[in-house]
Formats: structure tokens, sequence, C-alpha cells
């Protein structure tokens, strides 16, 4: 491989489509996409808290040039923080590729993204690496496997802060342990239609596993959009701990299909008007916020899904829910947009795609 890992730009991004929005793979009509994420840090070397300044810049030189020999991450491209502005910063993280916590005090701070946007890597978050894979559909194993080829070459250039007793060691002793984190995000509007929701999301929690927003952790849930994720990374394998959560994953898909059945069948001309309404709403609209878009795509998808609405697919409609995002927004525009420009520039960019 060459001596630096390949340049792609903000802007590269931007025209191209994120590999978990595709709107493919196993259960992909209610889980929007799957990914893992490990937890990793250097050995000998203070967590990035606690690390000074030249140690995290050694945390980010050594990443780096790890990064370099990799063969998964050839076509990748390496973005320190510090150089690029908030709105590209925002930018990132609303495409998934780093967490919103990654997005401040970035000095420091760098991120590894592959040409496909499949693999990303946190360099100096909460821990030194959060490397994480994406993929569309339930599709966790698969992520599993992508991660777990990249960690075992990383492990080769750096070592890792290990113990016997406690597994990988991390800023968070939560995470520590195997280091891995599988989340999916799985889209439940018929749930939320007929009111049994919080039924599920609590049975859910009881098992486990941790129900968050489009965003993560601190993220309340729009759109019906839930993230699921397991609480815990010690004590099972790798391998068990996904099976754990695709078990858990699996009940929630078989009771959102068995309720989309129902509502096609019983309560279809209610469906049918609720998502012809929020049709209408997208089409005509010409300022709209960002909440009451997630709110209508998630009526629009669920359309979609159940043949109401014949004129758009499942990967159109999970583009609109990123790029009607503030920051994608201001990148297609070219320039810095106050609220009230955001909300006509949103609605006129869903005017022109359904159309």
């Amino acid at each position: 491989m060459s001596g630096q890992l390949k340049i792609m730009t903000i802007n590269d991004l931007l025209r191209q489509d994120s590999e978990w929005l595709k709107g493919t793979g196993p259960n992909a009509d209610i889980v929007m996409s799957s990914r893992t994420r490990l937890a990793r840090n250097i050995e000998k070397t203070p967590f990035s808290n606690r690390a000074d300044p030249k140690q995290l810049e050694q945390v980010l030189t050594r990443v780096k040039e790890a990064a370099l020999s990799i063969g998964f991450l050839k076509n990748s491209t390496f973005f320190r923080l510090k150089d690029l502005n908030e709105i590209d910063r925002l930018f990132l993280v609303e495409r998934h590729l780093m967490s919103p916590e990654h997005a401040r005090d970035v000095e420091f701070k760098g991120l590894i993204v592959d040409s496909k946007e499949v693999v990303s890597i946190m360099v100096n978050e909460e821990d030194h690496l959060r490397i994480q894979v994406l993929q569309s559909g339930l599709n966790l194993k698969e992520c599993w496997r992508i991660e777990n080829e990249i960690d075992t070459e990383f492990s080769k250039r750096l070592p890792y802060a290990y113990s016997a007793k406690w597994g990988y060691l991390t800023a968070c002793p939560t995470n520590s342990g195997t280091g891995l984190r599988g989340s999916v995000m799985l889209h439940l509007p018929a749930l939320v239609f007929i009111g049994q929701i919080n039924k599920v999301l609590q049975a859910i929690a009881k098992l486990g596993l941790n129900v968050r927003g489009f965003y993560g952790e601190g993220t309340e849930a729009t759109g019906n959009i839930f993230q699921v994720s397991n609480q815990a990374s010690m004590g099972m394998t790798e391998e068990d701990l996904i099976d754990s959560i695709n078990k858990i994953i699996n009940q929630s898909i078989y009771r959102e299909e068995t309720t989309r059945k129902s509502l096609a069948l019983k309560s279809r001309e209610a469906l049918a008007d609720r998502v012809s309404r929020a049709y209408g709403t997208l089409k005509s609209a010409h300022i709209i916020s960002s909440n009451e878009t997630i709110t209508l795509l998630s009526a629009i998808r669920l359309g979609v899904d159940l043949g109401v609405v014949k004129n758009l697919d499942r990967r159109m409609v999970n583009e609109l829910f990123i790029l009607t995002q503030p920051a994608h927004l201001q990148k297609l525009e070219g320039k810095v947009l106050n609220a009230n420009e955001r909300d006509i520039k949103r609605a006129d960019l869903i005017r022109e795609k359904i159309k």
C-alpha cells in the first residue's frame, strides 16, 4: 500500500450513497441498519480523557500509520477533526460515521472513513480507537466478520491494553471485556400506531438492551426509529453476543410484521389516510422543520413497504432522512443557513425528490 491514505473530501461523501442507506439486506423494511463497534486502547498509554497533548498526538500518528498497511482500509481517508469546520463535523455525525461526542473538543481527534462508508474509525474519542462497521438491514454477523478482520490487523500493529481477567480495557467499564457494541436501527411505526411500542421497548430493556434515538446515546427517538444495542460486553464471546442481540431483535421484527399485516387487513383505510396526508404535506410544503420531516418520512416509508405508495422506493426515503438534516442541507447549498432558510431548503429538496 502507498505511504498515505486516499484523499477524499466531505463533498465526495455528499455526492455518494452511504452503504447503510441502501434499503437492502435481511428485514430491511424494519431494520434500517446494523452496526458493530469495538472499543480499543493502546497499552501503556493513558485513556483519551487522561492523556496529555503529546500522548494524544502520538495516538493519532500511530493509528494512522497502522491503518496505512491494512488492506480493507486501502481506499480510506483520514480526517483531522480540527481541520474541519463545525458544519463538516456535524455532517459526519449525521451520516453516522462518528458520534456527537467525537465532534466536540476536536483538537487531538481523528476519523478514518473507507470509500463506501462501511467502516469508520474514531481516534481519541472516549477510547483511543472506536472501530465501527455499518451495513444495511439485519446484518450484524456480516458487520462482525468485517470488524473482526480489521481488528485483527490493527492488533498486529498496535499492542492493545488487555487483562486476562477483564478482557480489553476501556475508559468506561461497561465497554470492557470484548469491547463490542452491536446495534440495530429499527423502524417500528405499526407498533407506535396501535400504542404498543412502550410495552415492546420495556421488554427489550428487560432483556439487557439499551433503546436510544436516531443518533444513539443522549438522543430521543423520532420518526418511530429506535436504536437498540447491548448494555454490557463482558461475560460472553463476540459471536454469542451477536447471536443474543439477533434473537431479541427478531422478536421485535416479528411483532412489527404481525402488526403491519393486521393494519393492512383491518385498518387499511386509516393507514392509507395517514400515509396520504404525510405524502401530501411533503409534496406541497414550502417550509418544514427537521422533526416534522422525520415523522412524515416515517409514514411514507411504511407506505412504501406496504405498497400504499407506488412511486417511491425505500432507498430514496432512507436518503431523505439524512439529506434533510441541517448539515447536509447546508453542504448541498454551499453556505451557512439559518433555521428558517434550512426549513425552506428542506421543503424544496423534498418536493424535488418526490415529485
